[in-house]
């Protein structure tokens, strides 16, 4: 496939095309902003086009690029034309294309994924044939499970770590306890938010009760290779730490901190 020069008149936006939200990613640049930059570096990556019967052409990849070439008023666009002839075909170029940019709203890409499993019935199918992990895209799918409000307002501003937890939320409980859920663990980290979902088993009564626990450092999970190194832990908590553990050790009664409620409530009474 070489490069070439198309008329932008004759170039219409695909189906296939994976990007429909075209605010995602303009958390730092938007289109104009984009069409300035073109101005002055020159378009550095061509769009993907497919050729059609009737001589015209179908956007695969490159929609704000094409927009900002238009709002400066050219006539052509550098384009790697391609020989596509099943929309489907289509749509994974679009989404292989896409798979490395930050700026690619989550949904899209979401139901992107969807559309090409409905296809193939095979996730496995669906993660080989577009470069992304198996895991990577039952999260995606899941998100396709989030309340439609909630759809709405994922952008790509929250990021990979945004996405995990979202999906999480929406594989854990009902649409109509999402906002409740994300309201509950928010301002914590993601690996305590994860944590949070985890043991919370769906039950989002449960879910205040681990808020305390979390806000308390009971799923703290940095490592430490022994309690007398650990920097995490300030110097008088460790020092009741290592009493206490001495004291349950003496009394052989090492199996009550094998249970994770009786190790956090000996933080929590350390810490009181």
């Amino acid at each position: 496939m070489q490069v070439q020069e198309v008329r932008i008149s004759a170039i219409r936006v695909s189906a296939a095309n994976v990007r429909k939200d075209l605010q995602a990613g303009t958390e730092d640049a938007t289109i104009e902003d984009l069409a300035q930059s073109i101005r002055t570096h020159g378009l550095l990556s061509p769009v993907l086009v497919r050729r059609l019967p009737d001589g015209t052409y179908e956007l695969i990849a490159g929609q704000r690029r094409l927009l900002a070439c238009q709002r400066l008023g050219w006539e052509t666009i550098p384009a790697i034309v391609c020989e596509v002839a099943h929309d489907l075909d289509a749509l994974t170029l679009s989404l292989v294309e896409n798979v490395h940019r930050a700026d690619l709203n989550p949904i899209d890409k979401a139901r992107a994924f969807q559309k090409l499993y409905e296809h193939y019935k095979d996730i496995g199918l669906v993660a080989k044939m577009t470069g992304f992990s198996l895991s990577t895209v039952r999260k995606y799918l899941a998100l396709l499970k989030l309340a439609p409000e909630l759809q709405e307002r994922v952008s790509t501003a929250e990021g990979p770590v945004g996405v995990e937890v979202l999906a999480k939320v929406a594989q854990t409980f009902p649409q109509d306890q999402h906002e409740e859920v994300l309201e509950k663990i928010g301002g914590f980290k993601r690996a305590i938010q994860l944590e949070i979902l985890k043991r919370s088993g769906g039950d989002i009564h449960a879910l205040e009760q681990l808020r305390q626990e979390a806000l308390e450092g009971a799923f703290d999970t940095r490592l430490c290779r022994g309690l007398h190194e650990c920097p995490y832990l300030p110097a008088e908590l460790r020092s009741k730490v290592l009493k206490a553990l001495a004291h349950y050790r003496e009394s052989k009664d090492l199996a009550a901190l094998q249970d994770r409620t009786s190790f956090r409530s000996l933080i929590r009474r350390l810490r009181g």
